[in-house]
Formats: C-alpha cells, sequence, structure tokens
C-alpha cells in the first residue's frame, strides 16, 4: 500500500529539514528525496510525496520480520489515521488476504 506523505511528515521522519521545507520549492525537494530512493512520486498539484516502498511493496520504514513499523513515534499522518484516511477508508490490506483483493 502507498504511504502519502506531505511537507510536515516529511520534516517529522527527518528527510527534509525544517529550514529546507520552508525555503526551497517543492519541486528541488521533491528532485532529491527521488534521486536519493526515499520517494517515489511527487504530485505537484496536491503537494503529496509516496514514499518509497520495497520491491514486495512493504513501505521502507516496515521491519521485514516483525511487521512493525520502525519509525513509530515520527510516522506520518496518514499512518497514524489510517484506515480512515487513504486511497480506501476503511479498507485495511493486513486483514484476511481472500477479502483484501
Amino acid at each position: 500500500m502507498p504511504v502519502e506523505v506531505r511537507m510536515p511528515d516529511l520534516v517529522r521522519l527527518g528527510l527534509v529539514d525544517p529550514f529546507e521545507a520552508e525555503h526551497d520549492e517543492p519541486k528541488q525537494i521533491a528532485k532529491r528525496l527521488e534521486k536519493a530512493g526515499l520517494i517515489d512520486h511527487f504530485n505537484f498539484k496536491h503537494g503529496i510525496f509516496t514514499l518509497a516502498r520495497r520491491a514486495n511493496g512493504d513501505c521502507s520504514y516496515l521491519h521485514p520480520q516483525t511487521r512493525r513499523c520502525t519509525m513509530y513515534e515520527q510516522r506520518p499522518d496518514t499512518c497514524r489515521k489510517h484506515p480512515q484516511v487513504g486511497p480506501r477508508p476503511g479498507y485495511c490490506p493486513y486483514g484476511d488476504r481472500k477479502f483484501s483483493r
């Protein structure tokens, strides 16, 4: 499931410096983060960044064995409000697999 974040989330995650967030253009920041492999996409119109994922589709901050968030205290608002907010409100992809597709 893609994790969509906004600039304050990137600052909280430590991916963007507060000064950079305030003074640089979001497009420049997105270009840097994409080059570093930290984001997959930037929606300029809405100011939404999509965090990079592993090859299997997991969030890069999800621990592969424990399946727990490694950045829990700094997690983005999308994760804090899940499943109320997201691409499919009210849907959690971690439920019974036969119903999640």
